[in-house]
């Protein structure tokens, strides 16, 4: 009887504290980025149907990091890594961001874009990266 009387007060006091501290917490849901990244040209000469030797591959992606930033860019969130076809899909915490290459140089054609990621939504980003090979 002693035990169980010990228990109960031990988890009311749990979640008396419990609901103190939810008060005080702000709880981030996630929300996600999805989208294709275009690198190239890769060769000084595109044909069709692509040569494979000119298609992207998983070191052309490492040397072109894109990175998602905090809305005043002094931190790195997260660093996008995609599949070999491009396509990537990251989740985020609610919230504002930048996207933009880790290293600044001026080829990516649409970055660096200002993102607003919401709860259990997903944000369409494709990135095309024009590499100046002619």
């Amino acid at each position: 009887m002693k035990s169980t009387l010990k228990f109960i007060l031990i988890i009311f006091t749990v979640l008396l504290i419990c609901d103190c501290d939810q008060r005080q917490i702000q709880i981030f849901e996630n929300g996600f980025l999805e989208g294709k990244i275009a690198i190239g040209p890769l060769c000084p000469v595109e044909t069709d149907p692509p040569d494979p030797a000119c298609q992207p591959t998983q070191e052309t992606y490492n040397s072109w990091p894109i990175v998602v930033w905090t809305s005043d860019k002094k931190m790195k969130i997260a660093t996008i890594k995609p599949e070999l076809d491009g396509n990537f899909l990251i989740d985020l915490p609610e919230g504002s961001y930048v996207v933009d290459l880790d290293k600044q140089h001026m080829f990516g054609k649409n970055l660096p874009a200002t993102i607003i990621i919401e709860p259990d939504k997903t944000l369409l980003l494709n990135i095309d990266i024009d590499t100046g090979i002619r």
